[in-house]
């Protein structure tokens, strides 16, 4: 494509002049709300906020997440909409169960990515193709998925020694990978509770312990995906596909190809979440593992604002927040409401030198109402500590829900020749 058609495919100003996030002000948000968890770890004694093994275990429940939310992104640039990720990341957990327990865990990687891509040609067939609405597609998939993983778990695991119907016999775990000297160093100094310094400790100790092969594939595909969509031909052409399929239709683009391609590794990476899932997170497959993973991968993705580093961070934070309630569950919990609670004040001085005054008020009133729960209790109800994650992903898709943009065509019915 032309240098021209570079110009026509550039996203629109966002709305009030706001600027994209550059990695600069993605890593200062980053350290500013580290500074703040410390701060709060230190108030509330929850010293387990960034222990090694918090943030260890907040890594491998956001890796699921994050390939899904990658699968609905890749996708979504190029115009369908993925609600079938959940579908194609349980396709994922029984072919990579399936071929890990008998060949190996990597072989049941491999096997994950081809059920999920099966699970996204479906997708794309059924709306590029035929041109079906994309939620009920979506919808469609997720629903065979759910049903042809019971029909074959019936005669597959049911028969295998160690194997039910509703599970899969033990897969060979993949190789852990921790670095000898430097894990422990970072252990002891986290340990040690002292402002900031332990915390940055413990988060890079959680980086550097039993860290998992398939973990650092797995966050090695979101740069990678960033430079193939951001930074080549290719990724240029699938995003104006997106954006304006007519004007890349009449600039010699095959719509429907890069359509299919899209959606077909989108379904490959949910299947590899799936995948992670059976063989990393658990070692087995059980029915309904998933646990709504796939959509929740698709809100990281949208409060990402369909780019790969905001996406990633949106993953982080429910998989810090799922860590939570398995390390220390009510303790933890309750040092949230610590921080939830100064967020707001933040919000409100934000708001005030907005001009926004009644929305000052609410966020004050919501702060005031957390400092005194915390203050008035020592733990929050077990109900509560488990819907903290769930909470917490409505919480964050509602304040950013102000600075989004989805590609202009996403979702929208495209026939080619139709701008003849």
């Amino acid at each position: 494509m032309s240098a021209s058609t570079v110009s026509t495919t550039k996203a629109a100003p966002t709305p009030g002049g706001r600027r994209k996030l550059t990695l600069p002000w993605i890593l200062l948000i980053v350290a500013g709300g580290l500074a703040l968890v410390s701060l709060v770890r230190v108030i509330s004694g929850a010293h387990d906020l960034t222990s090694v093994g918090q943030v260890s275990g907040a890594l491998q429940l956001a890796v699921p997440i994050g390939l899904a939310g990658l699968g609905g992104l890749w996708a979504e640039r190029a115009g369908v909409v993925n609600i079938g990720l959940e579908g194609m990341m349980i396709l994922g957990t029984w072919f990579g169960a399936w071929a890990g327990y008998q060949w190996g865990p990597w072989t049941g990687v491999l096997m994950g990515i081809v059920g999920g891509a099966i699970g996204g040609l479906v997708h794309a067939i059924i709306t590029v193709t035929f041109n079906v609405n994309h939620i009920v597609s979506g919808v469609a998939v997720t629903i065979l998925a759910v049903g042809f993983t019971q029909y074959l778990s019936n005669f597959t695991f049911d028969k295998a020694e160690g194997g039910s119907s509703k599970q899969s016999p033990r897969i060979e775990p993949i190789t852990d990978i921790t670095i000898p000297g430097l894990s422990d160093w970072l252990a002891s100094l986290q340990g040690k509770h002292w402002f900031l310094v332990s915390d940055i400790a413990g988060v890079l100790g959680g980086l550097v312990t039993s860290l998992s092969l398939l973990t650092v594939v797995a966050v090695l595909l979101i740069p990678a995906t960033w430079w193939v969509l951001w930074r080549t031909a290719f990724g240029l052409r699938l995003r104006s596909c997106g954006e304006n399929p007519i004007a890349a239709e009449s600039l010699g683009v095959n719509v429907y190809k890069y359509k299919y391609i899209a959606v077909i590794v989108s379904g490959g990476l949910a299947g590899l979440g799936g995948a992670f899932l059976a063989i990393v997170s658990t070692g087995i497959y059980q029915e309904g593992q998933t646990g709504g993973r796939g959509y929740i991968g698709l809100a990281a993705m949208i409060f990402g604002n369909w780019m790969p580093g905001g996406m990633a961070l949106g993953a982080g934070l429910f998989g810090f927040t799922d860590s939570l309630k398995l390390r220390g569950g009510s303790e933890n919990v309750h040092a949230m409401l610590l921080l939830i609670a100064i967020l707001l004040v933040l919000a409100v001085a934000w708001q005030l030198y907005k001009k926004k005054y009644v929305q000052a008020a609410v966020a004050g009133v919501c702060a005031l109402g957390l400092f005194v729960w915390y203050a008035a209790t020592d733990q929050v109800p077990s109900q509560f500590v488990d819907a903290a994650p769930y909470v917490t992903t409505l919480l964050v898709l509602a304040l950013s829900a102000q600075r989004l943009r989805m590609p202009k065509a996403d979702g929208l019915p495209y026939r080619k020749g139709q701008g003849k």
